[in-house]
């Protein structure tokens, strides 16, 4: 996990850096794997690619998962599994982003898990890196279903402090 004092120093070693937001949905890993065919493949064997690549995992805290709900007596006793469950599928979430990186012969990737909303946590993981794109997948709900949900594409468009790509998986089409 990189400090602020290394995110600063990546952006400063002069390449452009481009975060991708990813959660265990197929539609983040397709926009991790169209942000690595569009902007890492073109990169000849044993030269680095032009842009630094931040992968990011959007960890909810134990206490949202959880909810009010439960807020009765024994939350607290599942707190500590919750957590353990939350970081489990955070850390499984980064190893197949870490194994499609990998794939793609790109190997000069920073990973972190950031606890919080993802529509937050990308916004501020944008500030922390000095990123120039944000790299999204859209899960392609309707308006009714983003408006009751809250699209993390939609925010991260209207309030991330760069350039944000929506990357959306093409349906598949019909057989005639």
């Amino acid at each position: 996990m990189a400090t602020e004092a290394e995110a600063a120093a990546a952006a400063a070693a002069g390449k452009p850096v481009i975060v991708v937001g990813v959660d265990d949905s197929e539609h983040s890993f397709h926009a991790l794997q169209w942000t690595l065919l569009h902007f890492f493949s073109s990169v000849a064997p044993g030269h680095s690619s032009s842009y630094k690549l931040v992968i990011v995992n959007a960890k909810p805290t134990p206490s949202s998962v959880i909810g009010l709900a439960v807020a009765g007596p024994g939350a607290s006793d599942a707190l500590p599994l919750v957590e353990s469950d939350l970081r489990k599928i955070a850390l499984n979430v980064l190893e197949k982003a870490k194994e499609i990186c990998i794939a793609h012969s790109v190997t000069d990737v920073e990973y972190e898990i950031m606890e919080g909303d993802a529509r937050n946590v990308l916004c501020e993981a944008v500030e922390k890196y000095h990123a120039e794109m944000l790299a999204v997948g859209s899960h392609g709900y309707g308006a009714i279903k983003r408006a009751v949900l809250g699209s993390v594409s939609d925010y991260c468009a209207h309030h991330a402090h760069c350039t944000v790509m929506i990357v959306k998986k093409p349906k598949s089409k019909p057989k005639h």
